[in-house]
């Protein structure tokens, strides 16, 4: 069974702004352009009914959409540094959709998660890297800014373990309300698959 997480996509001007910070860190495995996501909440390693139990609970949310602007650099690990992230704007709506996502996982036996939830998209996995050598990468694109944009649905992606992250398939998708809708399917969204039981 693939790894499950709840994620929010990337959109292509955000990620060609993200693709500017490649580069310029010896020892840094990039991710690809078409693999950056900002994780929602890990699910990890389930069984098929478990999947479906979280699909038709997450059927439920009703979030409004909301804007997102990625902002600022950092990176994961300390002295010994495993990852760059590139950060995102404080946003209300972004916490609380993460947060009822993780009230859903806990109620149906999930246990909590225990770090703290830090939004970041990966931009980089770190191998042999030190300090000085992030800290000098961080101190030369700390304004890090991307133009606002918005996100119109989250959705449950899964990925099998590889080296550098990814790739990553969106297994099933949830629109987001805009200014008054009940919640209803979004035409112009890409199809994603189905990989639980049939019949859901």
């Amino acid at each position: 069974m693939p790894r499950l997480f709840t994620a929010l996509e990337i959109p292509r001007e955000a990620t060609l702004s993200l693709s500017l910070l490649r580069g310029g860190l010896p020892g840094a495995t990039w991710i690809d352009v078409e693999n950056y996501h900002l994780t929602l909440r890990f699910i990890g390693d389930v069984e098929g009914h478990v999947a479906d139990e979280i699909a038709s609970a997450l059927d439920r949310v009703r979030r409004p959409a909301f804007s997102l602007t990625l902002s600022g650099v950092g990176a994961f690990g300390g002295k010994k540094p495993h990852s760059l992230w590139a950060g995102v704007a404080p946003c209300p709506d972004l916490f609380a959709l993460q947060a009822e996502i993780e009230r859903i996982c806990q109620r149906l036996g999930l246990p909590a998660d225990p770090r703290k939830f830090t939004p970041h998209v990966t931009i980089a996995r770190l191998k042999n890297v030190s300090p000085d050598q992030v800290a000098h990468y961080l101190s030369t694109r700390g304004n890090f800014s991307a133009l606002p944009f918005q996100v119109p649905r989250f959705v449950l992606m899964s990925s099998r373990e590889s080296v550098g992250g990814g790739p990553y398939i969106v297994e099933e998708a949830w629109p987001l309300l805009r200014g008054g809708e009940v919640g209803t399917e979004d035409e112009d969204l890409p199809e994603v698959g189905r990989v639980f039981q049939a019949g859901r």
